[in-house]
């Protein structure tokens, strides 16, 4: 009978950097019922979601002394609460022999593995799960039962579409694992390690050896470990007689899936990227996004839905799961906090998706002899299949050629052979007896339990490192102990081998050394060796102390502890600062360049930080990566303000700049473009790496970026608040790019127009004595663009200026010149308005007209010593350089158009002042012609009026100027979270 999967959402408490920023709640739940709120909107009714079950653990627990977060409140959920409905209900149905399915959603951070693992006394689903089935087995022994139970463990990962065996990483090779599908059976991964476990202590170890191989894995290979899948699958057969006196054997597979996270590199700012498909790393959860809507589909009756499950490893391994044989359970993560709206919403979305599926589940049980008598057939039927090459008649369409018949036809034989070889094995394990598989597991973990067992006693009193990772789970998986003497660190490439080894980005044979010289312990980087300490860069023997934290290459982080050290700390009730991943990376940037102090920030601040925290490792790897590579290229990271992009306020963005080191091309992305440009650098690393073939063209190349790419060169603010009086206004304005320095000069002229539309002149006469004389009347006028003077030599092919006014969907675009970097455009569009409303008035008076100057970089010529120049040599000529780029330009913006707005009014009252002069010179001298002693007053009033009006209304311009000013936060604009230091 079909069930649906049942879905279930959990909302964790705000973690330290949001109560930081004074996050805002977004999530309530009520019953089954979830609701979450726009923070940009917050007057609007939430949106409500309905689910089997909704988890409230934000708040309202309680820290008993052993660590565990106990209900302090009936609406808390604690972890026994969420193992009672969830974890108990997949027991069961393995008991019953039904296949069960346990997959966690949600994007990084939001407590996917808190559910499914968790830490400390907060066990777990898993651990939790693993401990009541061994419990349910002894109970049923004690009971006098007496079936045979066997419980086997798997582990694998799957990353950038690269399927690992965490539990046997030797087997690991080129391109991962094959996944084949078994007519019967359904998706597998051929040669996946199944260890024989008898107890729950086992499974431990193995998860742990599991984890601690994935941790070395993605260090080594530069991967992003939230970017990865792990499914750790438990394997539960009951063996015994039934009531005719068959041998029966009763399977269940048991998997818990941990998802990656489901934020998307490419989800806004790497739209228009030739390559924001190509990373094979996101193409897992955006198909299984595309599983689940066919699915949901199906079953509301939507015929002829196909689901797409061979799109990925993902898919195929979760089709089971997903719509075959198995009760499958999904925990969405939710984050509370209002900056992950976007991201939470959609995790919603897809949970409210995933409820709609259905699956049908049997029992998993069959005669044993009846299994391999299958087994049998089964290889007999392949063995006829490989005698004829593999092919039957029709399988091959009308019109394949030869060629193409003898590939598919090794690629049949193959999958042939293979089946065939896993049907055999899967023989021979049947006939040999669980004590057997039991004993040779043990056997052969002996050695490698007994060797972890002696490191742990051995950490305890000596000083050692201990890995930092983004991922919580695999931190304080990896360590390396420093006992007396020297100990040389570097990668696996040195003769004779390293004591420590380490491998990847940037690692060179022989890094550094570090010294234990009875409990002083001194490291020593080797000459171009990357080595920072607690930040800084080092290039001279420095001691360490406990709790350091010390960066190798670009992506070995490790903390430094010291027993004897933190014994006295103790001793002398020093409470030591809790080292995080977060906290280390903080302190690169910090010696970056950038301000990372929280004190007196806003909430924007904040946020910049944490992009910041996240971008700086990803820039140092990618440099890495285009030194090892030789690929010539530069990042750094860019700070733009809201000013820099037109906007009166927000936030500051932080963009991603790669700079050409041979033709000093360079090219600004935003970070979600670069982001999703660095997974597929790290693709490309790791074909490098593995020796298969990694250069790519250049429309595929991750580091390459066309040179005749439209580039913004700088911009001008044009303020208009002199419009609202009629007055005109021409400057010669600096053209500032987004770093501040100055591009060249626009000439910019803004003029008022006649109702039909010409130019105004003098004798028009369209000053207008208070903005509200405009409203509901017609205005236009004209902007005018006469040239550009001064550009810089690198941008003459192409360059063309680009503005939108007011509620303008579309740009205004120039003509395109090339060929000179004094471009002459005589640029002019006109604007009109009818009626005039309040609205358009305070845009004028407020808000600048952004101009911008776009074009294509000029090919220069390179030297031949900087061509001649590896990557590792060019970079070494930028290292020097701050890798910082902050915006401090646009804090005299807004003085600059205060002064240009009082130059307008006061040309324009020199000439009432001159034409009320010559009123005057003419009254009088009409006067004296009439021998006359005396003028009418009236005549002198009407010749006074005119100028005196419009001198006040011309003063009301600066004022309004002085206003503007002061909305715009004293007249700065450099965010106080990207200060140089």
């Amino acid at each position: 009978m079909a069930e649906n999967v049942k879905v279930a959402v959990r909302v964790r408490p705000f973690n330290s950097r949001e109560k930081q920023r004074n996050a805002t709640l977004i999530i309530d739940m009520q019953g089954k019922s979830t609701t979450i709120k726009d923070p940009s909107v917050p007057e609007i009714e939430p949106k409500k979601f309905t689910f089997d079950f909704s988890y409230w653990s934000h708040d309202g627990f309680v820290e008993r002394d052993d660590g565990y977060l106990a209900a302090a409140s009936a609406k808390y959920a604690d972890q026994v609460q969420v193992f009672d409905d969830l974890g108990r209900a997949v027991l069961a149905n393995a008991w019953k022999g039904y296949n069960c399915s346990l997959f966690a959603y949600g994007q990084t951070g939001s407590g996917k593995s808190y559910s499914i693992v968790g830490y400390g006394t907060n066990k777990g689903i898993v651990p939790m799960a693993c401990e009541e089935l061994f419990r349910g087995i002894e109970d049923k022994k004690a009971g006098g039962d007496s079936h045979e139970f066997q419980v086997s463990l798997s582990m694998l990962e799957i990353y950038n579409e690269q399927v690992r065996d965490l539990l046997n990483p030797k087997s690991n090779k080129k391109g991962g694992l094959k996944v084949r599908e078994h007519p019967k059976k359904g998706f597998y991964v051929e040669q996946l390690v199944n260890v024989p476990v008898k107890d729950y202590g086992e499974i431990e170890k193995r998860i742990e050896e599991g984890t601690r191989n994935r941790t070395v894995a993605a260090t080594n290979m530069n991967a992003t470990s939230s970017r990865a899948h792990t499914n750790v699958a438990i394997t539960f057969s009951q063996k015994g007689k039934n009531e005719a006196g068959q041998d029966m054997t009763k399977t269940s597979s048991i998997n818990l899936v941990d998802l990656a996270g489901s934020e998307r590199a490419d989800s806004t700012g790497a739209t228009g990227d030739r390559l924001k498909e190509g990373s094979a790393i996101n193409q897992s959860l955006s198909s299984l996004g595309n599983v689940i809507k066919a699915l949901a589909d199906q079953s509301s009756g939507k015929k002829a839905v196909m689901v797409p499950y061979r799109d990925s490893q993902l898919t195929r391994l979760l089709k089971n799961a997903l719509g075959g044989n198995s009760k499958t359970v999904m925990i969405a993560a939710l984050s509370p906090a209002d900056i992950n709206y976007e991201e939470t919403l959609s995790t919603l979305r897809f949970a409210d998706r995933a409820k709609a599926i259905k699956t049908v589940a049997v029992v998993n049980e069959s005669p044993t002899e009846k299994l391999i008598r299958e087994l049998r057939e089964e290889n007999k039927k392949l063995q006829q299949l490989l005698a004829r090459g593999g092919l039957v008649q029709g399988e091959v369409s009308v019109g394949t050629t030869e060629e193409e018949k003898e590939q598919i036809r090794k690629q049949l034989e193959e999958e042939l052979a293979q089946q065939l070889s896993e049907n055999q094995r899967e023989m021979e394990e049947m006939k040999r007896t669980w004590e057997d598989k039991l004993r040779d597991a043990q056997k052969s973990y002996k050695d490698q339990d007994s060797e972890e067992n002696k490191s742990k006693d051995l950490r305890d009193r000596t000083p050692h490192f201990w890995n930092l990772n983004e991922d919580p789970q695999l931190t304080h998986m990896v360590f390396h102990t420093i006992d007396q003497g020297t100990h040389r660190i570097g990668n696996n490439k040195a003769d004779p081998p390293n004591e420590v080894i380490l491998n990847g980005l940037s690692i060179l044979p022989e890094h550094a050394t570090v010294s234990n010289q009875s409990g002083s312990i001194l490291l020593q980087p080797a000459k171009d060796a990357r080595v920072l300490l607690n930040g800084e860069g080092v290039v001279s023997e420095v001691p360490l102390h406990h709790n350091d934290r010390i960066m190798f290459g670009s992506s070995h982080l490790y903390v430094f502890h010291h027993p004897k050290e933190l014994a006295a700390a103790q001793k002398a009730g020093i409470k030591l600062k809790k080292i995080s991943y977060d906290m280390a990376q903080e302190e690169i940037a910090h010696n970056s360049g950038f301000d990372m102090q929280t004190d007196g920030k806003s909430k924007e601040d904040i946020l910049l930080m944490e992009d910041l925290v996240a971008l700086v490792p990803m820039v140092n790897e990618a440099n890495a990566m285009s030194e090892e590579l030789n690929r010539k290229v530069f990042f750094e990271i860019a700070l733009v303000s809201p000013q820099a992009r037109g906007l009166k306020e927000g936030r500051t963005e932080v963009k991603v700049k790669m700079r050409h080191l041979e033709t000093d091309h360079y090219w600004l992305w935003s970070r979600n473009k670069f982001v999703n440009r660095k997974f597929l650098m790290q693709e490309m690393y790791q074909n490098y790496v593995e020796g298969e073939t990694w250069d790519l063209p250049e429309d595929k190349d991750p580091f390459y970026e066309d040179p005749e790419t439209d580039m913004l060169i700088g911009s001008v603010h044009v303020y208009l608040a002199s419009l609202t009086y009629m007055i005109e206004l021409e400057e010669y304005l600096v053209i500032n790019d987004y770093k501040a320095n100055e591009q060249g000069h626009m000439e910019v002229k803004v003029v008022p127009c006649t109702p039909d539309g010409h130019e105004a002149t003098d004798d028009d006469d369209l000053f207008v004595d208070d903005p509200e004389d405009l409203l509901d009347q017609r205005m236009s006028f004209a902007v005018k663009i006469p040239c550009l003077r001064g550009l810089p030599p690198k941008f003459t092919n192409n360059v063309y200026c680009k503005y939108k006014f007011y509620l303008d969907k579309e740009p205004v675009v120039s003509q395109k010149i090339s060929g000179t970097v004094n471009p002459d455009f005589n640029h002019v569009r006109t604007f009109s308005y009818e009626p005039v409303t309040q609205g358009l008035l305070d845009h004028l008076a407020y808000q600048p007209l952004v101009i911008e100057v776009w074009g294509q970089q000029t090919t220069a010529s390179t030297s031949k010593m900087r061509k001649n120049m590896t990557t590792t040599e060019l970079i070494g000529t930028e290292r020097s350089k701050s890798a910082t780029v902050v915006n401090a330009g646009f804090k005299n913006e807004d003085e600059k158009y205060r002064l240009m707005c009082e130059l307008a009014t006061v040309k324009r009252r020199s000439e009432r002042l001159e034409t009320k002069m010559k009123a005057v010179e003419q009254i009088v001298q009409s006067a004296k012609e009439r021998s006359s002693n005396t003028v009418d007053v009236s005549e002198l009033d009407k010749a006074l009026h005119s100028a005196t009006q419009r001198f006040k209304a011309a003063a009301k311009v600066i004022v309004m100027t002085e206003t503007a000013k002061r909305k715009s936060e004293d007249g700065t604009i450099k965010s106080a979270a990207c200060s140089v230091m």
